[in-house]
């Protein structure tokens, strides 16, 4: 096994063109209280609503999050989703001028309606015509131009059209051409139109539509993918297999079952996607496939764990690979983008979030019972600490006596910590609007009018909880005492 941390730190640098089906992804999320007295279905009362890229553009939301230099070329309709979908890809990758807009063909929307963490309904808005010819000779145009700057072709084949067998087959005649090597996420029953691909990444199913053979233990997956590998002409199959993990066959060199990353499932919005990028990035930056395989089995297990179409980042990789530097920390010092995630995964596990504040210095015993009394409130406490340069204009320029990092790591040592997150402004109003934490605590030096966040905690149905305060407990108190 090659070092991995080398490999991860790789991937920011690697090049890959992606070329499919991209389609807007719409989540719309709320709350069900009754039924319609029109027909027997749940009223959602609509909470919030989202977007973002999915299919190809999933993928390359994906490498965009691992750095990679990604470029996108794809196929959107003349309407309201298309330029809604081009505005996203334009602020994801900073720009879309690799996708065209295809006049009286509808833009693929897939939006899904939600609550209590479960989808009630998704209705889909697309066609699966295959794109007209001289709209194919526009995209091929495109692929061409770009692809002498790729380290790799990724095709995401979505079935809605884009990638038709012709293209398809000019695509790979191109890559061959100038030295760059495939890589499909499949579709359909027919593979031979990915003949000259490096890799393709079905999962079981698939494998079992596209072969008619059976692939639900090691040896129908292997036996399943090397009929394909024989009759496609294709380098190699990474089959992905949900709970089963995830099994590379080559057509030369032995079989490799990676298992899968213990986690708790909780949404597979887009895990494939996952997989590719990551399986993209990974060769692209230098790795074998075996390594590369192994880097998108930890994705994969990443990214079930969150919540809709979501995408994995470095640090990610590096603490699924328990490659998390040896500072105590055990994962829970986490960036805010990462605290949101977990924070949405518990409310819609039906958990209440938690949040309480400070500068935390040195740690007392006045700290521990804060911490204590607002992980009795709660069940997953997020904390939020003052950065070093927040704590110098709150304290003085003395302070803090320990820096944030040796903060961080001695209260993620906590049991009652679940997350631990840094902050920079004088306050946590962001943080807490951000998080939308179900209990806000402060100790009972405050008062509920002046916590900061209380009005915004009980805006949207929230608790301000005032914890009771360990006399003669402070951080100026031990300060004074050691001199």
């Amino acid at each position: 096994m090659t070092d991995l941390h080398s490999l991860i730190d790789a991937l920011a640098g690697s090049r890959i063109l992606v070329v499919g089906d991209i389609m807007l992804d719409r989540f719309t999320r709320g709350r069900v209280d009754r039924v319609s007295p029109e027909a027997p279905i749940p009223v959602l009362r609509v909470l919030n609503e989202a977007t973002m890229p999915g299919g190809a553009g999933n993928v390359a939301a994906n490498l965009a999050a691992l750095g990679a230099r990604t470029q996108l070329v794809s196929v959107v309709g003349d309407d309201a989703a298309g330029r809604e979908l081009s505005a996203l890809v334009a602020d994801l990758l900073g720009g879309a001028d690799g996708i065209l807009t295809v006049a009286g063909r509808p833009t693929t929307t897939k939006t899904r309606f939600i609550a209590g963490g479960q989808q009630l309904l998704r209705a889909d808005a697309e066609t699966d015509a295959p794109l007209p010819d001289a709209d194919g000779a526009r995209l091929l145009a495109l692929v061409a131009e770009r692809l002498p700057d790729a380290g790799i072709l990724v095709l995401s084949d979505y079935g809605k059209g884009v990638l038709t067998p012709d293209l398809t087959a000019s695509m790979i005649e191109l890559a061959h051409a100038a030295g760059v090597r495939v890589l499909v996420d499949p579709k359909g029953r027919d593979y031979r139109r990915y003949r000259g691909a490096f890799c393709i990444t079905p999962n079981a199913g698939e494998l079992a539509e596209a072969t008619g053979m059976p692939a639900r233990d090691d040896a129908g997956v292997i036996a399943a993918s090397r009929a394909l590998l024989a009759d496609c002409g294709i380098g190699a199959v990474v089959a992905t297999r949900s709970e089963q993990g995830m099994s590379v066959v080559p057509a030369d060199g032995p079989v490799i079952h990676l298992r899968a990353q213990a986690r708790e499932v909780f949404d597979v919005s887009g895990a494939g996607d996952t997989v590719v990028a990551v399986l993209a990035a990974a060769i692209a930056s230098g790795a074998g496939l075996a390594d590369a395989a192994m880097l998108a089995n930890i994705a994969a297990g990443i990214v079930v764990a969150k919540v809709g179409t979501a995408t994995v980042r470095p640090s990610e990789l590096r603490d699924g690979a328990g490659l998390t530097l040896a500072t105590g920390q055990g994962g829970k010092r986490v960036t805010l983008d990462r605290a949101v995630e977990h924070a949405e995964r518990w409310h819609r596990q039906g958990l209440r979030v938690g949040f309480t504040n400070g500068c935390f210095d040195l740690l007392h015993p006045g700290h521990v019972s804060l911490i204590a009394q607002a992980r009795a409130a709660c069940d997953r406490l997020v904390l939020g600490l003052n950065s070093d340069e927040s704590v110098r204009r709150l304290k003085g320029p003395t302070r803090p006596v320990q820096n944030e990092t040796s903060r961080a790591t001695v209260l993620s040592a906590l049991g009652d910590v679940d997350l631990v997150v840094v902050f920079g402004e004088d306050t946590p109003l962001d943080l807490i609007r951000a998080l939308r934490p179900d209990v806000l605590v402060k100790g009972a030096d405050y008062t509920v009018d002046t916590v900061v966040g209380a009005k915004e905690v009980q805006g949207w149905g929230g608790r301000v909880v005032l914890a009771e305060l360990t006399e003669g407990q402070s951080t100026t108190g031990t300060i004074a005492r050691m001199k």
